[in-house]
């Protein structure tokens, strides 16, 4: 691993039409700022010509690190791989497809240099279509509300970050869109600056509507990681109490009617239903003294985790 002032890790799949004027633009600045750089470009798993376009930039420039992937692994594993690879001690991201503008870069380098450890970009006009923009600034909004960090794009792949906030990252699933909160819970001091977003000229964008499901699933495993993860009863508990307090107290409604009325045959389900929610309040408390236990016994695991 090559010590180098900036490091620019890039996940592409698909992109033979954008990588190399791409490469120009990064290029380009980053002369002006007369930094040492390093580009790592991850292939993951492209079926056009994207991986020939990189070799024949690393031919051209051995600044350039190619990590190519068997298959689609994902945003958050490529992510992953570069990070592990880079050595930089500032560290950027950002899409290859040309929507992010690299004349950006000073900007985010100003911002660190102020002292802040992760800068994220807020694309504050974007040009994609409303299938795409409007999910996301629910899953903003939503984020914002269960985490209380105040940012307002999560899913804006242009970031910068000092080499120890992604030396301490571990990405899997749609993580990779929640970073500043992982760092954020870490006390990494966490800013945003707004960038412009250029319209896609090529290709096309390789994220579905299922994607919205997995985003939220791991937006819960966020809020449950960051705010629970040594406090797993509070979270069980809670809801556990919940439920439990719910189904008695349709218990006891249903001991009034019994008492004032005599008869409960048309209102069975409502029984089924009282019993059902103590039971399972009952189990998520349990499951929630459970995992104290386990953490108990394994203190020192758990601090390495969150080291």
């Amino acid at each position: 691993m090559n010590k180098v002032d900036l490091s620019f890790v890039i996940p592409a799949k698909d992109e033979e039409a954008s990588v190399e004027k791409l490469y120009k633009e990064i290029v380009s600045v980053i002369t002006k700022l007369k930094k040492t750089y390093e580009i790592i470009f991850i292939d993951d798993g492209s079926t056009d010509n994207t991986y020939e376009r990189l070799v024949g930039l690393q031919n051209k420039d051995k600044s350039v690190k190619i990590i190519k992937h068997r298959g689609n692994w994902g945003k958050s594993t490529a992510l992953q791989n570069g990070f592990d690879k880079a050595g930089g001690e500032i560290i950027f991201t950002l899409d290859a497809d040309l929507q992010d503008d690299p004349n950006e870069i000073p900007k985010f380098i100003k911002k660190i240099e102020e002292g802040h450890d992760l800068v994220s970009g807020w694309k504050k006009k974007r040009h994609d279509p409303l299938s795409k923009s409007f999910p996301s600034k629910i899953g903003n909004f939503a984020t914002r509300l269960l985490t209380g960090i105040k940012i307002h794009d999560l899913n804006c792949g242009f970031k910068a970050y000092r080499r120890e906030v992604v030396k301490s990252l571990n990405l899997y699933g749609e993580l990779y869109k929640y970073i500043p909160v992982l760092a954020e819970k870490q006390n990494f001091k966490v800013a945003e600056i707004v960038v412009s977003h250029h319209k896609r000229k090529y290709g096309v964008s390789k994220f579905g509507w299922e994607r919205n499901i997995k985003g939220f699933l791991d937006m819960l495993t966020i809020v449950f990681l960051t705010g629970y993860l040594k406090r797993p009863a509070h979270f069980f508990g809670t809801w556990g109490l919940i439920s439990f307090g719910a189904g008695f107290m349709i218990g006891l409604y249903i001991t009034y009617l019994r008492v004032t009325t005599g008869s409960i045959q048309y209102r069975h389900p409502l029984l089924f239903l009282g019993m059902l929610l103590m039971i399972i309040g009952v189990q998520l408390v349990t499951t929630g003294l459970i995992a104290e236990m386990i953490i108990a016994l394994h203190p020192r695991g758990n601090s390495n985790n969150q080291s």
